[in-house]
């Protein structure tokens, strides 16, 4: 009793030596961890040495963009993933190696099972210490067939690896020319809007201070100051939609917050994209591009490999071996030998869970269909809302540039009267915000078209690249790429059909 009270109070203390505390981190731990993180943020990146281009903000994106980084790391993974089941075909050759002893000699004698007399006086034949040693090779039939289904379902997870990536790449470019455009316009007008705020502030003060002092009909001059009014609200609505625009460009390109650069301003250029009257070619472009029913196409092929799975597991599993073997007991008449044989196994279990999982199988497949249903009608409705969408961003483009063009003619038939005195300074101060209102509105239905098309391109799932492209590429050669993809004449016929 004592000396199992003994053993108990030591296992209980071993058992409570071996239990694992939760251990919190330290201050100094988090600290370091997120001044870790922070130096990753922007590690080996090219520093921006100019004006950033649309086509450089796009290779930044690609490059260094957070969320791509880590879809690519997923899909690097998958392949990993897929490369590993491939082995799993191959069959196993296992070396071994062993030694015994024992602290008395091995032996034994037998006896007459009819008289109970010992037949044979004690005996050995194994030595008190033996080494053993066997390389055998060995492959399961049915492991196999198995691991050949496994790989390729791997194999079909790579490829929606991949696809999501794609997913990825056409969201973040969409981001980019849309944050672009909209940063740009921005700038372009920053200096112009500036001057308009100026020259609101000081019209504003001048018309109150005639109001005041009686200087002006109080019906004249608070219609004027409404007027001005207005036009300050409606900057006030722009700058708000076009400030934010280039911390968002930044965060796609993964550039510090609070970094300075400028933004290489191209000239408006009339868009060579035509979409057409009917959007039928669009809608076959996007079910045969977007990432998310070549996904589900993906997920229906390995639905259908799990069900030659399911058949493959109801078969006996076969073994076949064959293996070099050796021993160092010297009473062995042979210390090295060839063996070989066949091993078969049989859950017959699995007969009867057949059908259950067959079930499964099928209902899978049946929501994997629902599901391919709805994205199709989900991505038809976005093809027709990115084409609405463009063709009426280019009505209000053209519109803009003739209200522009008309505002411009009009002040300068002010500016001429005003300096004949037959125009009031008023007027003229009226005109010319007029002008500056209608600039910034210009500009921001170009940036609006813009970020129409990247729309359409997007609904479609095109890739924004032809041809070979990898983040391995300075940021100089990748924003070339895709200045060559998006500029040439034939991706322009790949969407006109």
């Amino acid at each position: 009793m004592k000396n199992k009270r003994i053993i108990a109070v030591a296992l209980a203390a071993v058992l409570s030596g071996c239990a694992i505390q939760p251990e919190a981190l330290t201050q100094d731990e988090m600290v370091s961890f997120a001044e870790a993180n922070l130096n990753a943020l922007a590690a080996d990146q090219e520093p921006i040495s100019g004006p950033v281009s649309l086509y450089e903000a796009m290779a930044r994106a690609l490059k260094y963009n957070l969320d791509f980084r880590v879809e690519r790391m997923k899909q690097a993974l998958a392949m990993g993933d897929a490369e590993l089941k491939s082995w799993d075909m191959l069959p196993s050759l296992v070396a071994k190696a062993g030694y015994s002893g024992r602290s008395n000699e091995p032996g034994g004698s037998s006896e007459n099972i009819i008289t109970g007399a010992q037949s044979l006086a004690p005996s050995k034949s194994t030595e008190k210490e033996t080494l053993t040693a066997n390389l055998q090779f060995s492959w399961d039939i049915l492991d196999f067939g198995l691991s050949y289904v496994r790989a390729q379902q791997a194999a079909d997870k790579a490829l929606i690896a991949q696809e999501r990536t794609r997913k990825v790449v056409n969201r973040i470019i969409e981001d980019v020319r849309a944050s672009f455009w909209r940063a740009a316009s921005a700038q372009r007008l920053n200096s112009a809007m500036r001057r308009l705020r100026k020259r609101v502030r000081k019209a504003l003060a001048n018309t109150r201070r005639q109001s005041r002092s009686r200087q002006t009909e109080p019906l004249a001059a608070l219609t004027y100051e409404r007027e001005l009014v207005s036009i300050k609200r409606q900057l006030a609505e722009l700058q708000r939609d076009l400030h934010t625009a280039k911390a968002q460009l930044a965060l796609l390109m993964n550039v510090a917050p609070g970094t300075s650069f400028t933004l290489a301003v191209p000239r408006r250029r009339p868009t060579g994209l035509k979409i057409g009257k009917d959007p039928q070619r669009l809608i076959a472009i996007a079910l045969q591009n977007r990432p998310e029913l070549r996904e589900q196409a993906y997920q229906l092929r390995i639905n259908v490999k799990e069900a030659d799975a399911a058949v493959l597991e109801l078969l006996p599993g076969i073994n076949l071996y064959a293996g070099l073997d050796w021993d160092s007991n010297k009473y062995l008449y042979n210390n090295h030998w060839v063996s070989w044989g066949a091993k078969a196994a049989w859950n017959l279990f699995r007969v009867f869970r057949y059908p259950a999982r067959q079930r499964v199988i099928k209902a899978r497949e049946e929501v994997i269909k629902a599901q391919a249903q709805a994205l199709a009608m989900a991505i038809i409705a976005q093809v027709h809302i990115s084409r609405v969408r463009y063709l009426y961003q280019r009505h209000v483009f053209r519109s803009a540039h003739e209200y522009f063009d008309v505002q411009r003619r009009i002040l300068n038939q002010i500016r001429a009267a005003a300096m004949n005195e037959v125009a009031s300074e008023q007027s003229l101060i009226r005109e010319q915000m007029n002008t500056v209102l209608a600039a910034v509105k210009y500009d921001v239905a170009y940036a609006d078209l813009q970020n129409a098309i990247a729309n359409v391109y997007a609904s479609l799932g095109l890739d924004p690249y032809d041809g070979p492209v990898s983040t391995d590429m300075s940021v100089k050669e990748l924003a070339a790429a895709l200045r060559r993809a998006w500029e040439k004449p034939m991706r322009l016929a790949r969407v006109n059909g």
